[in-house]
């Protein structure tokens, strides 16, 4: 007799479906860290680099940003310098 899958799934209690759903994520789980690459023992450390990289990145394009408010700001004030410089010389 064939039986179809809801009558599969009554027939199983909660431990069974909890120990389904945990291999199910455990498998996927792995599936998606080879997939990136990160499935050997080095996973950790690629991981760690990875975020000390974009740490750098971060950190440089604050500085970069920050450097150019400067600039910018100097600019408009060296303008108005020479602006009132200008006037009073006139």
């Amino acid at each position: 007799m064939h039986r179809s899958p809801i009558q599969v799934l009554n027939t199983i209690d909660d431990e069974q479906i909890r120990s389904m759903i945990e291999t199910a994520a455990e498998v996927g789980a792995r599936r998606a860290l080879a997939d990136l690459g990160l499935h050997d023992d080095n996973a950790g450390k690629d991981v760690s680099e990875l975020r000390s990289l974009l740490d750098a990145w971060r950190s440089a394009k604050k500085a970069a940003w920050d450097t150019m408010v400067r600039v910018f700001t100097g600019a408009i004030l060296a303008a108005l310098a020479v602006g009132l410089y200008i006037k009073g010389t006139k």
